[in-house]
C-alpha cells in the first residue's frame, strides 16, 4: 500500500512461454516467443530486484502461483489484483496465459486475486467459446471474460461487432452475470494485421450492450485518437494502462502527453491501474514512477492539460475497478490488514 492508497491491478498475467508450450507445427512459434521476450526485456524497469538479476529465459517460463505471488503482493504494494487468461493460440499449445495458471492463482489466493476467463471462436468454434463462457464462469468463478480477436493467420480473426460470432458471447457472458468484458486492442503481436486491433470496431457493442462495461487495453496504440474519441463518447468504457508506464523510463514525453490528454478528454474516472507483471516485470517500479508522476507545465500551457491529482491517482490505481468489480474498498483493507 502506498500513502493508504487501495491497489488493484487490473491485469497480471502467469503466462506459459516456456519451451514445452511452443508449438511445433508453427515454424514462426518460436521466433515470436523470443522476440516477445526480447522486447519485454528492454522494457523492465533497471536497479530493481529480479530486473536486473534474471535473464530473459527466466521471464520466460512457466510462471508459478508462488512466483506471481512474490513478485506482484510481497515485492510490490499490491492490494489485489486480476489474473487474466490470454487465449491466443497461435504460437502456444496451452494459450499464452493459461486457463489453469489463473485459475490457480484466484483459487489460492481467493481475497486478493480475482480471475478473468477468456475465449477464442476461432480456436474451437463458436459453441465451444460458449461452453468455456459457462464453465471459466460457473465452475472456475471468473468475474470478467477476455477477448482478443486479432490473429497471425487472418481466417482466424473476427470482428468484435460481428452479431453471429461476438454477440453470440457477450450475450453468454452476461447471461452468466458477467458485467465487466475486457478486450485486447493494439499492441500487435509479431506478424499479426493490426488493423484487426482497430478499436473501431468496439463502437457497436459498447452501444448495444449498455448494461455491461468494456475495458479496453494497452489504450488500442498505435489507435490512440481513435480510442480517446470512444472513451469520451460512450460511458461505459475504461482504459487500461496495462504495463504502459514501462515506458516512462524509455519515453517520459510520450506517457505525459497520452495520459495529459486521457485526463483532459476522458478523465480520471475512466482509467485503470494495470502492471501486465510478469512480463514487464514487478509491479513496484512503475508504482513508484507513478506516484513520481506529473504533467509538465509547458504541456499543460501548450494543450490545455490538466494536472494529475493525488485524488486522480487514488482513483486509478484502485477506486475505479474496486467499483467495477464491486468491491468494498474499506472492508477488503480491513480484511488484509486483519
Amino acid at each position: 500500500m502506498i500513502d493508504d492508497i487501495f491497489i488493484f491491478d487490473n491485469v497480471i498475467h502467469l503466462y506459459d512461454l516456456s519451451q514445452q508450450n511452443i508449438r511445433l507445427d508453427r515454424p514462426d512459434a518460436q521466433p515470436a516467443r523470443d522476440h516477445s521476450l526480447k522486447e519485454t526485456a528492454r522494457l523492465r524497469w533497471k536497479g530493481y530486484p529480479l530486473h536486473d538479476e534474471k535473464d530473459a529465459e527466466w521471464w520466460g517460463r512457466r510462471w508459478s502461483v508462488e512466483d506471481m505471488y512474490d513478485l506482484v503482493f510481497e515485492q510490490a504494494p499490491t492490494d489485489m489484483a486480476m489474473a487474466q487468461v490470454v487465449p491466443m493460440f497461435d504460437w502456444f499449445k496451452d494459450w499464452y496465459a493459461p486457463v489453469k495458471s489463473q485459475h490457480a492463482m484466484a483459487a489460492a489466493y481467493p481475497d486478493r486475486v480475482m480471475l478473468c476467463g477468456g475465449v477464442d471462436p476461432a480456436y474451437q468454434g463458436l459453441n465451444a467459446a460458449l461452453e468455456q463462457i459457462d464453465y471459466q464462469v460457473n465452475e472456475l468463478g471468473a468475474r470478467s471474460m477476455k477477448f482478443y480477436n486479432g490473429h497471425v493467420n487472418i481466417k482466424d480473426c473476427w470482428r468484435c461487432d460481428d452479431e453471429k460470432i461476438a454477440y453470440p458471447m457477450y450475450e453468454r457472458a452476461r447471461k452468466n452475470g458477467i458485467k465487466v468484458i475486457q478486450f485486447h486492442k493494439g499492441n500487435p503481436h509479431g506478424l499479426q494485421n493490426m488493423e484487426w486491433l482497430s478499436p473501431v470496431d468496439l463502437q457497436a457493442p459498447m452501444r448495444d450492450f449498455p448494461d455491461m462495461d468494456f475495458i479496453v487495453h494497452h489504450f488500442a496504440l498505435p489507435y490512440f485518437d481513435e480510442m480517446v474519441s470512444i472513451a469520451a463518447r460512450f460511458p461505459n468504457v475504461y482504459l487500461s494502462l496495462a504495463g504502459y508506464m514501462a515506458f516512462y523510463r524509455i519515453a517520459p514525453r510520450r506517457v505525459q502527453h497520452h495520459l495529459g490528454r486521457l485526463l483532459q478528454v476522458a478523465g480520471a474516472e475512466k482509467l485503470l491501474w494495470g502492471s501486465e507483471a510478469a512480463l514487464a516485470g514487478g509491479p513496484k517500479p512503475y508504482l513508484d514512477a507513478f506516484m513520481r508522476f506529473s504533467i509538465p507545465d509547458d504541456l499543460r500551457a501548450g494543450y490545455g492539460y490538466p494536472q494529475i491529482t493525488m485524488e486522480d491517482k487514488r482513483a486509478i490505481l484502485g477506486a475505479n475497478f474496486a467499483r467495477l468489480m464491486n468491491v468494498d474498498i474499506q472492508a477488503k483493507q480491513k480484511l488484509l490488514r486483519a
